[in-house]
C-alpha cells in the first residue's frame, strides 16, 4: 500500500507537468462567445483536479467576453472536466460503485481500492450527475422516437423479442408525496412508483420444451414518471433492440391496467400474455376469503380453478366464479370483480397456446429486475428525491444492460 501511494504521488507529479498548458499563440487568443461577440485570452489559471492517481493541478488558458462577461476554459471542455474537479476516470469509478451500494460504502470502497479520499456527498453528487447525463441522452432518443426519426437497426432477424414491464414503490422524502393518497385509506403516501421495463430475446427452448432466454440479452429502462412517459421510453428501447426485425413479438406483464394500455398503444402487433402467477395469486386470495378457516377446502377450491386456468378455459373459470355469488352474498362483489378480471384478460391467458409456441408465460425477468435494478433504492433508511432516484435508476439500468462502457466511449469521442 505504501508503494502504491508513492506511485500515485509520482503519477500525480507527472500529470501536473502534462496539464501545464502554455499561453495560446497570437492567432488563438480570440474565441467566439455564445452571446455572438468575441472572448479574448486573459491569463493562465490553475484548477485542482482529482485523478485516478490522486490530486493534480491543471494550468490552462482563460478567455473572457467583455460584452457578456462570460468566461471560457476550452481545455476543460477538451479534457471533460468542465464544471467539475473530478477527472473522467474518477467520475467513472464513482458511477461504477455509486449505483451499487449506499454512498457511504462507496466512499469507503474507493478509499480502500483506489486510494482516493472523498466525502460521501461528493460520491452522491457525482453518481447522480452521471445518471442525469445518461438520462439526458435517453430523452434525446425519446424525442427522436416521437418524431419518427429513429433509424431501423440493421441486423439479422430476431426469432422472439419480449417486452416486460412492472412497477414498485420507492421511498421518497415528504415533499415528493404532498397531495398524494397512500395505499391505506386516510394515510398519506410514503412512496412513489418507479416503473421498470426490460427487453430480451429468445432463440431456443430446452429439451423439455421450456423457453430459454438468450444469455446477456436483457436491457432495462425505468424511471419515476407517468405511464405515458414510461410507455414512450420503453418503446424507444424496444425499437433500438430490433423490434422491427422480430419475427414474433411478446408483451408480458401482470394484470395492471396501465401495462395493457401502454402495450396496446406502443406494441399493437405483439402477443399479450398475463404472467401466469398473477391470476393464480388472485385465486388464492379469493379462496382465502371464501374459506378462511378451512385450509383443505380452500386448497381444493383453488386447485380446481387453477386447472381451468392452466388449460386456458377462462370462460369456464369466469362462469364458476359468477355462479358462487349467490351462495356467498357477503363476497358477491369480490367474486364479480375477480370474474371481470379474468374475463377482461381471457385472451392474454391462453396458456396452452402460448406454451405450444414455446413462449414464456411468467414475467420472472421483470420481477427479478425490480429487485436487482430498483432494490438499490429501497434499502432500510433510504428516502429519495424524484430527481436523485431517477438519476440512480438511469445509471443502474445502463450498467445492468451492459451499456455503461458505451456511455463512456461516447463521451470520449
Amino acid at each position: 500500500m505504501a508503494i502504491r501511494s508513492s506511485m500515485h504521488q509520482a503519477g500525480a507529479a507527472v500529470l501536473d507537468r502534462l496539464l501545464e498548458f502554455a499561453p495560446p499563440s497570437p492567432e488563438y487568443r480570440q474565441l467566439p462567445c455564445s452571446c455572438g461577440h468575441t472572448a479574448r485570452y486573459v491569463e493562465l489559471r490553475a484548477k485542482p483536479v482529482l485523478t485516478g492517481v490522486g490530486k493534480a493541478e491543471c494550468l490552462r488558458p482563460y478567455y473572457l467576453c467583455e460584452h457578456c462577461h462570460g468566461g471560457q476554459f476550452p481545455v476543460d471542455v477538451e479534457l471533460d472536466i468542465e464544471n467539475t474537479e473530478f477527472s473522467p476516470g474518477v467520475r467513472r469509478m464513482l458511477a461504477a460503485v455509486g449505483h451499487e451500494v449506499p454512498f457511504q460504502q462507496d466512499r469507503q470502497q474507493l478509499e480502500l481500492l483506489a486510494g482516493l479520499s472523498l466525502t460521501t456527498k461528493a460520491v452522491e453528487r457525482t453518481a447522480e450527475a452521471v445518471g442525469e447525463d445518461i438520462e439526458v441522452g435517453q430523452q434525446r432518443e425519446l424525442r427522436r422516437a416521437l418524431q419518427l426519426e429513429l433509424p431501423i437497426p440493421m441486423g439479422p432477424c430476431i426469432p422472439i423479442l419480449y417486452v416486460e414491464m412492472d412497477g414498485t414503490g420507492i421511498p421518497v422524502v415528504h415533499k415528493e408525496t404532498e397531495g398524494r393518497v397512500g395505499k391505506q385509506d386516510g394515510q398519506p403516501a410514503h412512496t412513489r412508483e418507479a416503473k421498470l421495463g426490460c427487453v430480451f430475446t429468445q432463440t431456443t427452448v430446452d429439451e423439455e420444451g421450456y423457453p430459454v432466454r438468450d444469455k446477456a440479452s436483457t436491457s432495462y429502462v425505468g424511471a419515476i414518471e407517468s405511464c405515458e412517459e414510461f410507455g414512450r421510453r420503453l418503446y424507444a428501447e424496444a425499437w433500438q433492440r430490433g423490434w422491427a426485425r422480430a419475427e414474433k413479438k411478446v408483451v408480458l406483464g401482470d394484470g395492471a391496467e396501465w401495462i395493457w394500455n401502454q402495450a396496446s398503444l406502443h406494441f399493437p402487433d405483439a402477443i399479450q400474455i398475463v404472467d401466469l402467477y398473477h391470476p393464480r395469486e388472485h385465486l388464492w386470495r379469493l379462496g382465502a376469503k371464501l374459506y378462511p378457516n378451512d385450509s383443505p377446502l380452500q386448497k381444493r377450491w383453488v386447485m380446481v380453478r387453477n386447472d381451468k386456468l392452466d388449460e386456458g378455459k377462462i370462460e369456464r373459470l369466469v362462469a364458476l366464479l359468477r355462479s358462487q355469488a349467490a351462495s356467498h352474498p357477503e363476497l358477491a362483489q369480490d367474486l364479480r370483480t375477480e370474474a371481470n378480471y379474468f374475463e377482461d384478460n381471457k385472451e392474454r391467458m391462453r396458456y396452452p397456446t402460448f406454451r405450444k409456441q414455446g413462449l414464456f408465460v411468467g414475467s420472472g425477468v421483470i420481477e427479478a429486475g425490480c429487485k436487482t435494478v430498483l432494490g438499490r433504492l429501497t434499502q432500510s433508511g433510504m428516502f429519495w428525491t424524484v430527481r436523485g432516484a431517477n438519476a440512480i435508476i438511469a445509471l443502474r439500468c445502463r450498467q445492468l444492460s451492459g451499456k455503461f462502457e458505451n456511455y463512456w466511449e461516447a463521451r470520449r469521442a
